[in-house]
């Protein structure tokens, strides 16, 4: 008989108060599953891509189709008719909101613009097709065009895909400021420059953010316009398509930020009245309008939209064969209130009627749909309330994400370096906040992301360093504050990785320690790219500190993946407030941090795993411009004997020199 299926209720008794939400939503999402899928499949049911928008037809002959319910009439526009309204270029209302035109192939060619206008009760106007897969921008007028995309020789793919990344250690970025040069930067320039960079470094995903074609640059990807379109500023999707490729030939998963939390409110670009109605989409009234981001709310419980926002997910990984998806402001989708000053403390929060109810529902059979289509693809929710069963499977009561993303270590690290000095630092605390994630959900940890590095905020090593960071990086240099900066920014990245509930994330160019922030051109700098880009050169001379951070970086990021070091839990061994020590195991593996910013022990002693073990690196290495106090290779040794300091439910105890500042690894032999 197979055992029944434990529900998240059964492994946190804290869930149990919400047995009966947590069935019922379970139930929701089975109900929708059954509606939309067919034979048991999701995917099966899912293909608006496939109907709506422009298709080349095997006869030759072009079909367009469009959902606009409102529309009285719908013309195809472009450079075939002179941007006209003909007769010719008509749709026919074909019921249920559906349009179409059958065109013979003469009538239409590869790059050609076009566009739709749409006529409805009381007016009309100009709108790009919702399906369009392809839109360009007019670099003197600004304005976009969907451009049919039909070219004479489809991509041949050459690479599998990478298969499952159980623990993955992610490379985030952006492909239009990947290059050292001023302006935007291309996916061939990624593909031949950074993608190299990243596989030498040791990560094995790629999660590239603003894929999606948005109208303003400078929005960071995250105000989209056209969600089956690909960016057309940084290339072609052929161009995008051997990105991918390579990247799979390199044994990098490729992860896409998708967003479907929101779009943006332009109607000449956008889905903002397509047809003259506000909610075509979206939510009807205020409900529809995002209060901070001036954007509209997809209403995630109209079938028209779910199967919009699935079949889009569906596009991407089928068209440019991605591995998954980081899903982007899951919080403002989940709450009503969009989680804006709320303070998360407490489960009701997540099972009151505060809860957007379809919006789990879409992103439950967002997974389910992923997961269909390849078993080991990634999916991430970025999430900043902590809703228990996020990230729990669906058979459990979950909503079926891989990783949730560890927001709140980012915020601490933020917190602990500004409030505080170094020797008010509590190791009890950092290995707390660093560790304090659901047993049955894996999370997603990072020191910082692309967040902590825009104009008004500060990187790590923006933070730890500041003005130091203009004038004394060189290694012939004297300061304290560098000193202290470089030392502390290693042993913060280490320490985060190496306690991580299941995957690491670090931004582009975050591993050498880049200056500055990032600056998209506005009108507030002077439309410059200046800050809108990465300083690779700084990492390659050896007369600059930076090189030695990224030293630091990848061997770091090569010891965990080598060794598997995130697939046992870590223990506790340590936490020593008034040495400001931290030391714990993962497996047979020893990290020690030495965060005191005046002393070094030379025979510190705590409880170990009984064993003999030998230094594998330190941070304090001259490759990693530490001061060398300590010897790769020496071998310690355990003594049969209780420490009082340190895991009482180990009998032996190991003594080890610990430098100021400083973190050494120690493996067992």
């Amino acid at each position: 008989m197979a055992k029944k299926q434990k529900m998240i209720y059964d492994t946190d008794r804290y869930l149990l108060p919400y047995k009966e939400v947590i069935d019922a939503r379970h139930r929701k999402i089975r109900e929708k599953f059954d509606r939309i899928a067919r034979d048991g499949s999701l995917s099966a049911g899912l293909n608006n891509h496939l109907y709506y928008g422009l298709h080349h037809n095997p006869d030759g002959s072009w079909v367009f189709r469009e959902w606009a319910p409102n529309a009285n009439r719908i013309y195809l526009i472009g450079e075939f008719n002179n941007w006209k309204r003909v007769p010719s270029y008509e749709l026919k209302p074909i019921g249920g909101g559906n349009w179409e035109i059958v065109l013979p192939e003469m009538f239409l060619h590869h790059q050609a613009l076009y566009k739709l206008y749409i006529e409805w009760p009381g007016g009309g106007g100009e709108r790009l097709p919702a399906y369009a897969r392809r839109c360009v921008q007019d670099p003197v007028s600004k304005v976009f065009c969907a451009q049919v995309w039909d070219p004479a020789q489809a991509y041949s793919w050459k690479h599998r895909r990478p298969g499952k990344k159980k623990h993955p250690l992610i490379y985030e970025c952006h492909i239009g400021m990947c290059m050292e040069k001023e302006g935007v930067a291309t996916f061939e320039d990624f593909r031949t420059v950074v993608l190299p960079k990243i596989a030498d470094l040791g990560y094995d995903v790629i999660q590239i953010m603003a894929l999606q074609e948005h109208p303003y640059y400078g929005s960071f990807g995250y105000q989209v316009a056209n969600f089956y379109a690909l960016s057309s500023r940084f290339g072609t999707p052929e161009e995008f398509k051997r990105l991918v490729d390579d990247a799979h030939g390199k044994g990098l998963a490729v992860v896409m930020d998708i967003v479907h939390s929101h779009s943006v409110e332009n109607e000449a670009e956008g889905l903002g009245r397509f047809d003259g109605r506000e909610d075509l989409y979206f939510y009807s009234g205020p409900q529809g309008h995002h209060p901070a981001w001036g954007s509209r709310c997809f209403d995630y419980g109209k079938d028209e939209t779910l199967y919009f926002l699935l079949s889009n997910c569906k596009f991407w990984m089928e068209e440019y064969r991605l591995d998954g998806f980081r899903f982007d402001g899951v919080t403002s989708m989940i709450y009503w209130n969009h989680g804006l000053g709320v303070d998360f403390c407490g489960y009701d929060i997540y099972f009151n009627k505060g809860v957007d109810e379809n919006a789990l529902i879409y992103l439950a059979l967002a997974n389910m749909l992923v997961h269909e289509l390849d078993r080991n693809a990634l999916t991430i929710a970025e999430d900043v309330s902590g809703m228990a069963g996020l990230a729990a499977p669906y058979a459990a009561g979950g909503i079926g994400f891989d990783f949730r993303m560890a927001m709140g270590i980012a915020d601490h690290w933020i917190k602990w370096i500004k409030e505080k000095k170094d020797e008010q630092w509590s190791p009890g605390e950092i290995w707390y906040e660093l560790t304090n994630k659901r047993e049955d959900e894996q999370t997603v940890s990072y020191a910082e992301c692309h967040d902590q590095a825009l104009v008004g905020d500060k990187t790590l090593i923006f933070r730890l360093i500041d003005k130091e960071m203009y004038f004394s990086m060189s290694k012939d240099s004297q300061s304290l504050t560098v000193d202290r900066g470089i030392a502390l920014h290693k042993l913060i990245r280490l320490v985060t990785l190496a306690t991580s509930g299941g995957g690491y994330l670090n931004f582009m160019g975050n591993e050498f320690g880049h200056p500055e922030w990032i600056d998209f051109p506005r009108e507030g700098n002077g439309w410059s790219y200046k800050y809108a880009r990465r300083q690779w050169s700084l990492a390659e001379p050896d007369y600059l500190r930076y090189r030695y951070l990224r030293n630091f970086d990848k061997a770091m990021v090569h010891y965990t993946r080598s060794r598997g070091i995130l697939n046992v839990k870590p223990l506790l061994l340590t936490a020593d407030e008034s040495k400001k020590v931290l030391i714990f195991s993962r497996g047979n593996t020893i990290f020690a941090f030495n965060f005191n910013p005046v002393d070094s022990f030379a025979d510190y002693s705590f409880s170990a795993p009984a064993g003999e073990y030998v230094e594998v690196f330190d941070s304090d290495a001259p490759e990693f411009d530490g001061f060398g106090r300590l010897k790769a290779g020496t071998h310690y040794f355990t003594r049969p004997e209780k420490c009082p300091n340190g895991n009482q439910d180990l009998s032996d105890t190991l003594t080890l020199y610990l430098p100021g500042r400083c973190a050494l690894i120690l493996e067992k032999v």
